[in-house]
C-alpha cells in the first residue's frame, strides 16, 4: 500500500445541470458520502469506481507524483482502488461458489503458476484474511450462503484487500449486519486509515458517519453542498445540509 495515494475528481459532472465537483480524497483519509436517496452520492462513488461514465471531468489516482486516470472499472482495479458494493445478494457474492471461492475469485493470478492454481497457496491467502477480520465460516469450501450477513459481508471485504488497494471505495458498508460485526469493521476501516489508506464510506445512517469519518460530504441534488469537518460535524448540520437548511 502507497503513503502517497489519493484519488482526485477533477470538475466531474455525475448528472446533466449539476455543478462539477472537485474533491480529493487523501491517504489516511475516511470520508463520508451522506444525502437523501437519490441525490447522487451513490453514483459519485462509483463514478470514482469506474463502474458510471461522468457527464464531463475525470477522475485518476496520484500517486508519487504521478498520475493514472480512471475511465472504467478495470483501470481502477488496476489502480489498486477497490470497491465493496451495497447489495451483497445481487452484485457482490457469487451464491453458488464456496467461501473460498468467493474470497479468491478477484485474485485468481495469485494463487497460479504454470497455468496450475496452487490450492494450499490459495487455503493460506484466505487464513490471514479469515484471522485479521474474524470470519466466522465452518470450513473455506462451505457454501458461501450458510454464513450470516455479516460474515458474507467480512469476506467480500477479505476480497477486496487482497487486491492490496490504495483507495477503498464502500458502498454501505454495515447494511443488514449485527452492531458486532460493525464495530469489527469500523475497526478495520481505522486500521486501514492509519496505515495510509485512502477511504472513502457511503452510509444511510448519520450517525455511523459522524463516528466513523474525519469529514463528511453532504450531496443534494447531485452536488456537494457541504464540506464538514471536526467540530462542523454533527447531525443537526448534516440534516440541514441534506435538506437545502442552514444549520
Amino acid at each position: 500500500m502507497s503513503d502517497t495515494a489519493s484519488l482526485h475528481a477533477r470538475d466531474l459532472v455525475i448528472r446533466r445541470g449539476a455543478s462539477p465537483i472537485t474533491e480529493k480524497i487523501r491517504s489516511g483519509e475516511i470520508v463520508g458520502l451522506a444525502g437523501l436517496d437519490g441525490h447522487g452520492q451513490e453514483r459519485f462513488l462509483e463514478t470514482l469506481a469506474g463502474l458510471q461514465k461522468p457527464i464531463a471531468g475525470s477522475v485518476s489516482l496520484e500517486r508519487c507524483g504521478s498520475e493514472r486516470r480512471i475511465t472504467d472499472f478495470r483501470k481502477a482495479v488496476a489502480a489498486r482502488i477497490a470497491y465493496l458494493p451495497r447489495d451483497r445478494r445481487a452484485t457482490g457474492i457469487f451464491p453458488t461458489q464456496s467461501v473460498l471461492d468467493n474470497f479468491a475469485i478477484s485474485t485468481v493470478s495469485e494463487d497460479a503458476r504454470f497455468g496450475f492454481i496452487r490450492a494450499g497457496h490459495r487455503a493460506r491467502r484466505y487464513e490471514v484474511y479469515r484471522d485479521r477480520l474474524s470470519i466466522a465460516a465452518p470450513r473455506p469450501d462451505a457454501p458461501i450462503t450458510t454464513l450470516s450477513g455479516g460474515n458474507q459481508q467480512k469476506v467480500l471485504l477479505a476480497r477486496a484487500l487482497a487486491l492490496q488497494p490504495d483507495v477503498l471505495l464502500l458502498n454501505d458498508p454495515t447494511r443488514g449486519v449485527d452492531v458486532a460485526t460493525r464495530h469489527v469493521l469500523y475497526d478495520v476501516f481505522r486500521g486501514l486509515a492509519a496505515d495510509g489508506m485512502a477511504l472513502a464510506v457511503l452510509s444511510s445512517e448519520i450517525e455511523e458517519i459522524l463516528l466513523l469519518c474525519h469529514r463528511v460530504l453532504v450531496f443534494r441534488d447531485h452536488d456537494i453542498v457541504a464540506n464538514l469537518k471536526g467540530s462542523a460535524m454533527t447531525t443537526d448540520a448534516v440534516i440541514a445540509a441534506m435538506f437545502g437548511r442552514a444549520a
